[in-house]
């Protein structure tokens, strides 16, 4: 595989998650996002697609000591609380980078909402490390800019 891979590759650390009109999270994980179609049985018992595409879910996890973020990040839960606010669902944008910074790549990820709130396991024989709070998103649609 030495070779074929282009030294100027896309790290997996080299992202950033905005969303439109929201503070800047620092989002130290973000699970992958997949866009998948609905798919029908056909009289045949082949598959063939719905022509719709499915709404999904993904994982992102911030710092439990950044005090604005997660302050933000409570609030955005709570607009989809009832009674739910009309701006419960945003829009983000996932930017890869590569090494250099020279090539991007941008996704827009529309019909954000925050799903569920997860606190970290906690341990006191653990060393230290830094906790952080999981939020689950729905979306309903992911496409590429």
């Amino acid at each position: 595989m030495k070779g074929e891979i282009n030294p100027d590759h896309m790290p997996v650390n080299k992202f950033s998650f905005r969303v439109l009109g929201f503070i800047d999270l620092t989002v130290v994980e973000l699970s992958g996002i997949e866009d998948e179609l609905e798919t029908v049985e056909l009289p045949d018992r082949t598959m063939g697609t719905g022509g719709n595409r499915k709404a999904g879910e993904f994982e992102l996890t911030i710092p439990m000591h950044h005090d604005l973020e997660f302050a933000a990040m409570e609030v955005w839960f709570l607009e989809g609380q009832d009674p739910v606010s009309p701006t419960y669902k945003k829009s983000a944008t996932i930017s890869h980078k590569s090494a250099s910074g020279r090539a991007v790549r941008n996704f827009t990820v529309g019909g954000c909402f925050v799903k569920k709130r997860a606190l970290p396991d906690l341990d006191k024989s653990n060393e230290g490390e830094m906790a952080t709070v999981t939020y689950t998103m729905s979306y309903d649609n992911v496409t590429p800019l």
